[in-house]
């Protein structure tokens, strides 16, 4: 699939992947509700990501399964980022928050995600950049609820957690576009992040409850598994990581880390009765500002 560099596709696309991940709360605190662990969580959500994309892959082009020995060690470092630490971190960060903060802070990684770009791809920090990333942090604050005295709910070791998945969804932008670079596809890149994450998770999974969980209501959990990974793992990565290939990884994230609090706070409020506060719709309003302003810059060039 191929898109045109003057279209305005690729700047939907990463703004698609971030509401797709603002659908994780909802996932995580049902599963979370059950008994299950953050790590037993993640990893019914991989295996079934794994389960689906190999098959998927097999039928479509099994020459995307390839890849070079070599660069198994660049596989798994995508997985280790973007689907293990980031997951890990937001997962604990969703138990401890309320979902659109825990968005927000996941949303700051475009604060990270600029520095690194501009270091390692030589990426030019501009003003706007910059200014957008500023919006975010301030955004941020205000939807934290830190300022006032009924804000919504937060603990110190969820901002830290929150801030952590931040940190890994910075480093899974980086290492990914590498990658791609080395001459790897979306297809292939996703699929071996999430085996290889299925494989390290085996010794520390709750197989009891696994076991529980899936032979109950077997139909209707299996559904609801595979809906999980294709919301969570399978379809906004590989939205994430296509747009990688056509626009700077710096504005990449900043699209997809306003789609995602504000799906988050949608999914608080409908399915949690988390009602936002001025200040916290606010900081929402100011997070879609800065997307604005960084699309309003990309159309006049």
């Amino acid at each position: 699939m191929s898109i045109d560099k003057n279209s305005k596709i690729y700047l939907v696309l990463p703004v698609l992947a971030g509401v797709f991940w603002g659908t994780a709360g909802v996932f995580v605190r049902t599963l979370s509700a059950y008994g299950m662990d953050p790590q037993t969580m993640l990893f019914t959500r991989v295996v079934a990501a794994t389960l689906l994309m190999g098959a998927g892959l097999f039928v479509y082009d099994r020459e995307l399964l390839k890849i070079r020995i070599k660069d198994l060690g660049s596989m798994f470092a995508c997985g280790v980022t973007g689907t293990l630490g980031l997951n890990l971190c937001y997962v604990r960060a969703i138990e401890d928050l309320s979902l659109s903060l825990a968005a927000v802070l996941l949303a700051l990684c475009p604060v990270f995600v600029i520095f690194m770009a501009a270091v390692i791809f030589k990426e030019k920090l501009t003003g706007k950049k910059l200014f957008c990333a500023a919006l975010a942090l301030l955004g941020c604050l205000l939807v934290s609820g830190i300022l006032e005295a009924d804000g919504l709910r937060w603990t110190w070791p969820g901002i830290f957690l929150g801030l952590g998945s931040a940190v890994f969804y910075a480093m899974y932008s980086i290492v990914s576009k590498i990658t791609m670079e080395w001459g790897y596809g979306v297809f292939t890149i996703i699929f071996y992040s999430v085996f290889l994450v299925a494989v390290v998770l085996i010794p520390f999974v709750d197989w009891e409850i696994t076991g529980q969980y899936i032979g109950e209501k077997t139909a209707g959990h299996m559904v609801f598994l595979a809906g999980y990974a294709l919301c969570t793992s399978i379809l906004p990565y590989i939205i994430f990581t296509f747009a990688l290939k056509h626009a700077e990884a710096g504005k990449v994230s900043i699209l997809a880390s306003g789609g995602e609090p504000v799906a988050a706070a949608i999914m608080g409020m409908l399915v949690f009765a988390e009602i936002p506060t001025l200040l916290a719709v606010a900081g929402l309003i100011i997070t879609i500002a800065a997307l604005a302003i960084l699309c309003y810059a990309e159309e006049k060039n």
